[in-house]
């Protein structure tokens, strides 16, 4: 079997007009709802899309021999820097549609939430969302932003106290957070998608460089993208550990789990032989932003099932613990 821990929602445009009339009328109108049929939900899943090299959702995972994939809302949607109750309705709204679409396909996907993270919003309010959707719709973590200003100001950085409440919900549900940015508007410099790497090498240095770990023992992190730029600059930290005594840098490194949305097989290797096979998800976001075609092997950027076999010496209990053994184990599968 193969387990996709990084997949993100497939939703018909009703959700995003609702949402475009959300931010309209600045939430004067009410909440009022998108509306959206089962019929519709369905559809979704499996009609071309040309944002996805005219291949629909299902017919991605079909082909990459994807069995189960979680499913969390896309990330540059999430709105977190914009007024705090629009936020929180779209976000309930969205895990609500991501529910839906988990009740249909029930043997396909399964839910990650995202978390109402506006800075307006008190953080037991976020936790308050990871409860629900954890208790009530049966989803199996959530999405965890580094960044809820979206670059429009700094936010506390993970190691900080500001993030112990959901900290403590993460643990007393027993479920994971991955950590993936959303959107970033100026006046930043990078685009989001260079956002989520920046934000996910801050989140892994402040984790490792704070009491965080030690706090929350139990605490289970999962770090999209490889982990940013940590596994590939790990030189850089290695010496800390030997300056101070205290424990191996590479040691703290395991005790968070990465996922493997590279789209390269020499940065895929590289993750692996960093921080082992052991704290490696196999995760594609299928169908996202590496659903075109590479005009040099005409495979899918984002075939990352392929990458991994092509990796000659991951036997088939490496492979087998990559795409379906953490997995089953980190998110109670």
């Amino acid at each position: 079997m193969i387990i996709d821990v990084h997949g993100h929602l497939t939703a018909p445009a009703e959700l995003y007009a609702w949402k475009a009339n959300l931010l309209s009328h600045r939430g004067a109108h009410g909440r009022g709802s998108p509306r959206i049929s089962d019929d519709a939900l369905r559809a979704a899943q499996f009609e071309p899309n040309p944002a996805f090299g005219n291949a629909s959702h299902v017919e991605h995972l079909d082909g990459a021999g994807v069995d189960v994939q979680l499913i969390s809302p896309r990330p540059y949607q999430m709105m977190h820097s914009e007024q705090g109750t629009l936020v929180r309705w779209f976000i309930e709204e969205t895990n609500d549609v991501i529910h839906r679409v988990g009740t249909l396909f029930p043997d396909r996907f399964r839910g990650l939430a995202g978390l109402p993270q506006s800075p307006e919003l008190p953080v037991s309010e976020w936790a308050a969302e990871l409860r629900r959707t954890v208790t009530e719709l049966g989803f199996v973590g959530c999405l965890l932003n580094p960044d809820p200003c979206e670059g429009t100001s700094v936010p506390p950085a993970l190691g900080e106290r500001y993030w112990y409440p959901l900290y403590e919900a993460l643990c007393e549900l027993d479920v994971p957070a991955v950590i993936h940015a959303a959107g970033c508007r100026p006046p930043t410099r990078e685009t989001y998608s260079l956002h989520f790497i920046q934000e996910e090498t801050v989140a892994v240095w402040s984790l490792l460089s704070s009491t965080v770990m030690r706090d929350f023992p139990e605490l289970k992190i999962v770090v999209s993208h490889g982990g940013g730029a940590i596994p590939y600059q790990v030189g850089r930290f290695l010496p800390s550990g030997v300056r101070s005594g205290g424990e191996p840098y590479l040691d703290r490194l395991r005790r968070l789990w990465f996922d493997t949305c590279l789209y390269t097989r020499d940065a895929i290797e590289l993750l692996i032989r960093t921080v082992g096979v052991d704290r490696c998800l196999f995760g594609t976001e299928k169908p996202g932003t590496g659903s075109q075609r590479d005009p040099a092997t005409g495979r899918w950027f984002d075939d990352i099932h392929l990458l991994i076999r092509d990796i000659d010496w991951l036997d088939e209990d490496a492979r087998r613990t990559l795409f379906e053994d953490n997995a089953r184990k980190l998110f109670g599968l």
